[in-house]
């Protein structure tokens, strides 16, 4: 006779779940996370007026863009449906979920400022040697050589 582990899919938690327990000390996402809290995001901070409804942080939406960059995701709904389906992203997103528009209006509004963000980020994580594969996809995206490609 078959000795299976039980499947139970329909018991909570008994305490709150931390997101942050869901990922590896050394994953990418916490790399990305903790590079882009070092930086300097002033500049795009003090563009939002502060009307209207809550905004996410530009920190928050320039990790999707990274890490997503970094995985291969580039469109800005197959980022919104990873805030869903990945652990990764949904670390990022501090289990929050940015619709596609939202994504896509961040992407326009400050893609200078975001293609300068990721040189930044990139040369962090040259620096750190965190990227590993996902800075050579980063690196590309934003149309710089990276090395050894």
């Amino acid at each position: 006779m078959a000795n299976f582990r039980p499947t139970d899919r329909l018991t909570g938690f008994l305490l709150p779940p931390s997101i942050d327990e869901w990922l590896p000390e050394r994953h990418l996402a916490r790399f990305v996370v903790e590079v882009i809290d070092g930086l300097d995001l002033t500049a795009l901070s003090k563009s939002y007026r502060g009307t209207g409804s809550a905004s996410y942080h530009p920190a928050l939406l320039l990790g999707l863009l990274v890490y997503g960059y970094a995985t291969g995701v580039f469109s800005s709904r197959k980022l919104e449906r990873a805030t869903y389906d990945s652990v990764a992203f949904r670390f990022i997103a501090a289990n929050d979920h940015p619709d596609h528009d939202t994504i896509a209006a961040f992407r326009r509004r400050f893609l200078p400022q975001i293609t300068a963000l990721f040189v930044q980020v990139l040369s962090l994580a040259r620096e750190m040697g965190g990227a590993g594969e996902g800075s050579s996809r980063v690196l590309h995206a934003v149309g710089m050589p990276a090395e050894g490609c």
